[in-house]
């Protein structure tokens, strides 16, 4: 599969300035997604737990130490699997798919699993577990659950309100603190978790928290310059620091002000249209966990460089470059949303559904 995938991507026979259409996301898409969660949200083993411990009686089995992201190999997985299903129920084609979502929802989202959740956080790992990436996450299926025009999107949401509010509590306590962005590709980067954050805040109306995250990437990244893309990717990359540092910035500057920071922070980019100024990333072995990171970081490429282009004006000649090479990205990106193996399996659908429905376009322009 490795060797096919790659003489796909070798011989990719697109003009490099070729208008490239992007794949349809339709039920049968959807299902598939859908079937890789449902797969896994309540699959406790194989299991990675991050957790700390005092003495022997904080050993305990995934389940008890956490009763709602048990599965999906890690608890961000489990995070953003649930997301996953919340997302296709509210913007995700109608077929049959949804009707097995509802009951395996209804199984994690109770009030005594999440009451569980919520000791463990408060007397476990204190502020730091799954900073920021898990935390980020589980904002972004808040933000889902209060956007899903649905009795059980309110239902589900006043369910997790004990854990959101623990989640919330934890983050202000470390933004004051972080001195430094985190510029790395993978769950400690901080330009990812900080759009996810915003775009909860400014959806639940927390104004403190928005300040707090615009004040911070501000104060990183509005004098940024000629980011090393060239440098990317690192060999277990599934974020790319250049890219999701521009997609943040597009959600905190206000368009004109985006539109010429971005030009002194990714002058690389082409204005002819071509997509090779930037390929996918290769995996050489898709059943190792670390090195697959690369087919998630292909399909949050595509979304960093489609929400880019839809930030900058019209006129802006770089936009076709973005689109085409997110095109690119996303087709080689979707290639390995297959299940075949558990290292991508438990998470990269998430991945392909945040791309494949937009989810990022979402979020509203800065106006700072």
């Amino acid at each position: 599969m490795f060797f096919i995938r790659v003489l796909v991507f070798i011989g990719f026979a697109v003009p490099a300035q070729a208008q490239i259409e992007a794949p349809v996301f339709d039920a049968v898409q959807a299902e598939k997604f859908a079937a890789l969660a449902l797969k896994c949200i309540h699959k406790e083993y194989p299991n990675k737990i991050s957790h700390s411990m005092k003495d022997d009686t904080a050993v305990a089995p995934p389940r008890e130490l956490h009763p709602v992201f048990y599965g999906c190999f890690d608890w961000h997985s489990a995070v953003h699997g649930h997301w996953m299903l919340v997302r296709l129920l509210s913007v995700g084609p109608d077929d049959a798919y949804k009707r097995r979502i509802l009951p395996a929802l209804a199984r994690s989202f109770t009030p005594g699993r999440v009451a569980g959740e919520v000791a463990y956080f408060r007397a476990r790992m204190g502020s730091s577990f799954e900073r920021p990436y898990g935390l980020a996450w589980f904002l972004q299926l808040m933000t889902e659950l209060r956007q899903w025009d649905d009795p059980l999107g309110y239902q589900w949401a006043s369910t997790l309100q004990p854990l959101e509010a623990v989640v919330v509590e934890n983050i202000k306590i470390w933004l004051p603190k972080l001195v430094y962005p985190v510029r790395i590709g993978t769950h400690n980067q901080t330009a990812f978790a900080f759009g996810l954050m915003l775009d909860w805040a400014r959806e639940a109306g927390d104004q403190e928290l928005e300040q707090m995250i615009v004040t911070r990437s501000l104060e990183f990244h509005a004098k940024d310059v000629k980011c090393p893309l060239a440098y990317e990717p690192s060999g277990e990359d599934f974020l790319s620091p250049c890219l999701m540092e521009a997609d943040l910035m597009r959600r905190v500057l206000p368009p004109k002000k985006y539109a010429k920071w971005f030009r002194k922070f990714m002058p690389q980019v082409p204005r002819n249209g071509s997509w090779k100024w930037l390929v996918p990333g290769i995996v050489g072995d898709l059943a190792d966990g670390k090195l697959a990171h690369l087919d998630g970081l292909n399909l949050s490429r595509a979304w960093n460089m489609e929400n880019i282009a839809a930030a900058l004006p019209e006129r802006e000649r770089r936009r076709a470059s973005l689109l085409n090479a997110a095109q690119v990205h996303r087709i080689v990106g979707l290639q390995a949303v297959t299940g075949e193996h558990y290292a991508g399996g438990h998470w990269l659908a998430s991945f392909a559904t945040y791309l494949m429905t937009g989810r990022g376009l979402d979020a509203p322009p800065g106006s700072w």
